[in-house]
């Protein structure tokens, strides 16, 4: 799919899977904790794969690759495991009749599945994810990127709030940015960059940019700062607040971030 909107479009669904995939890794419990995981955000990833539900028996299933016969599925419950078979193995193994239970070929398999599935759980979810984002045509070209920073400048200067955090979430998405940490935080401040591990614990953020939507200012911080460097970390906020000037600010910063991504 060419063109800006699709890339654009295919960058927003990447970061909607990525979204929902953590979300229910998140309700996944540990081993006896009784946790069970949440389904219907488990079903909207599916839904994101386009991935085919098949009802079998008690069993919800749906098919990764493959048809029926031979294939990799998925089975919807709080296991998650994913299944290299066909779906009336996973069927007799997961949800046997009492005439298939008389059979100790049969009974085998019932007690153990470990020849035919390859994952579970947390591992199950992130498989899902990449199939998903596999699906997605993520290449551009400089033109698309040059519309991203065009639409988040002049979003910018309209004041138009959603528009920006839109932008800024999509170069964010491209340079592998993430929030800063809590020693760089304030309120009304949305701040996210580069984050790397330093020494003895401690954080690096930064290049980054700096989001003020009550404000609606944008600004530009380029060099890494550490956690544990609190004179560096206060100029920042200074910055932020507009007490020192910024290296880039505005429409500038969007400039950056274009040249930075090609």
């Amino acid at each position: 799919m060419g063109g800006i909107m699709g890339f654009k479009d295919n960058l927003i669904k990447k970061i909607q899977i990525d979204t929902l995939a953590r979300e229910v890794t998140d309700t996944i419990g540990s081993p006896g904790s009784g946790q069970r995981m949440d389904k219907e955000i488990m079903v909207r990833l599916l839904g994101a794969g386009s991935f085919r539900p098949v009802k079998e028996r008690d069993l919800d299933l749906y098919i990764l690759e493959g048809d029926e016969t031979e294939g990799r599925f998925l089975v919807l419950d709080n296991d998650l495991a994913i299944f290299h078979t066909s779906v009336a193995d996973i069927a007799m193994r997961k949800s046997p009749y009492i005439k298939e239970m008389v059979s100790i070929r049969n009974i085998k398999k019932i007690l153990t599945d470990t020849d035919v599935v390859e994952s579970k759980k947390e591992a199950s979810v992130k498989t899902v994810q990449q199939l998903c984002i596999d699906a997605l045509d993520l290449s551009f070209t400089a033109s698309d990127i040059d519309e991203l920073a065009k639409d988040g400048a002049a979003a910018l200067e309209a004041g138009d709030e959603g528009a920006v955090r839109e932008a800024i979430t999509l170069f964010g998405e491209l340079l592998g940015y993430r929030p800063a940490p809590k020693p760089f935080r304030m309120d009304r401040f949305e701040m996210m960059g580069i984050l790397e591990d330093g020494e003895n614990s401690e954080k690096l953020f930064g290049p980054g940019i700096i989001f003020a939507p009550l404000e609606h200012t944008l600004k530009w911080t380029e060099t890494p700062i550490g956690s544990f460097d609190k004179e560096r970390i206060r100029h920042l906020h200074k910055v932020a607040r507009g007490d020192e000037t910024a290296v880039a600010e505005g429409s500038a910063v969007f400039k950056i971030l274009k040249e930075t991504v090609c």
